[in-house]
C-alpha cells in the first residue's frame, strides 16, 4: 500500500468567558431540559459556585442520596489492575463537604408562616420576570402547602431595571397596598398576570378595595423607592445575579427550580442532614 501522509491535529482555542457578565434571568429547570445560569461575585459565591448549584451536582448526590451513583470501582473483571501494574489503595479522604450558609436578613419585610418555622425561604425576585412569574404559578403555593407550618416565606425586591421598566414600579406598589394590609394579595395578582404599570395598579387597588386616594399618593411620590433600591444593593453586595434567587436557612438555590428540588433541600434541612456552618 502507498505510503499515507501524516495526519495533523487542528489545534482550537479555548473560549474565555467574562467573570462578571450582566445581570440575567435564569431558565425554569424542568427535567434537565433547561439550564440556570449565575454569575456569582467573586468575594462571596464565585469560588462557590459547584456548592451553590449542588443539588443537581455529583457531589451533593453522593451526600444527599448516597453512594450509589458514584461509582462502583473494583466490582469489573480486574483485568485492567492485572495489564498496568499492582492494585494500590487511594488515600483517604476526610474533608468534608462544604454548604456555605449566607446570612440574609428576614425581619421587617413582608413574610407568610410563623415567625418560628424551622424553615425560612427568603426569595429575591422581580415582579416583570417570566421565569418569577412561572415560579410562582407552579411551585410556589405547592411549596407551601406541602409544609403546612413549616416554612416563613420572605419576599425581598431585585427588580432588574435595565431589562425590565415596569419591575420598580411594581415593587413600589405592592408596598403601597402593603400599608393597607393587602401587600400579598397585591402580590399575587402582580404574578399572576403580564400586564403592569400605572392602570394595571389602580386597578389591582380597585379590585382590593383599598383607599385609593391614599394608594394612588403612595405610588405617586415613590414612598418606597428607596427601601426597595436598599434591598436590590444588598443582593447585588451579596453577589446575586439573577431572580429568582432563593435562600432556605441561608443555603442559596438559584433559578426557577422545580418543586422537588426545594424539597429535596428541605427534608435534608428538617433532619438535620446538612451542616449547619
Amino acid at each position: 500500500m502507498p505510503d499515507m501522509p501524516p495526519r495533523t491535529k487542528k489545534t482550537i482555542a479555548p473560549v474565555i468567558e467574562p467573570l462578571e457578565p450582566e445581570i440575567i434571568e435564569p431558565s425554569f429547570i424542568d427535567n434537565g431540559e433547561e439550564e440556570d445560569t449565575i454569575t456569582f461575585k467573586r468575594s462571596h459565591f464565585y469560588s462557590v459556585l459547584s456548592i451553590l448549584t449542588f443539588f443537581a451536582g455529583i457531589l451533593v448526590g453522593y451526600v444527599v442520596w448516597g453512594t450509589d451513583l458514584l461509582p462502583q470501582f473494583g466490582s469489573g473483571s480486574g483485568t485492567a489492575g492485572q495489564a498496568n501494574g499492582p492494585v494500590v489503595e487511594a488515600p483517604v479522604v476526610t474533608e468534608e463537604p462544604q454548604y456555605p450558609r449566607y446570612d440574609v436578613p428576614s425581619e421587617g419585610f413582608y413574610a407568610l408562616g410563623p415567625d418560628d418555622a424551622p424553615i425560612t425561604i427568603i426569595e429575591f425576585s422581580d415582579y416583570q420576570c417570566p421565569f418569577c412569574r412561572r415560579w410562582h404559578d407552579e411551585v410556589y403555593e405547592q411549596l407551601l402547602a406541602e409544609y403546612p407550618g413549616k416554612i416563613k416565606f420572605v419576599y425581598r425586591n431585585l427588580p432588574l431595571t435595565s431589562i425590565h421598566p415596569d419591575a420598580q414600579s411594581a415593587a413600589e406598589a405592592a408596598m403601597c397596598a402593603g400599608e393597607q394590609n393587602a401587600y400579598w394579595q397585591f402580590h399575587d395578582k402582580l404574578l399572576s398576570s403580564e400586564i403592569l404599570g400605572t392602570g394595571a395598579y389602580t386597578q389591582y387597588a380597585q379590585d382590593l378595595n383599598l383607599d385609593m386616594l391614599a394608594f394612588d399618593a403612595c405610588v405617586t411620590t415613590q414612598k418606597y423607592k428607596d427601601a426597595i433600591q436598599a434591598d436590590s444593593d444588598f443582593a447585588l453586595n451579596l453577589g446575586v445575579r439573577s431572580t429568582p434567587t432563593f435562600f432556605i436557612n441561608g443555603l442559596a438555590i438559584v433559578g426557577a427550580q422545580p418543586l422537588d428540588v426545594f424539597k429535596q433541600v428541605i427534608d435534608k434541612e428538617l433532619a438535620g442532614e446538612i451542616p449547619t456552618n
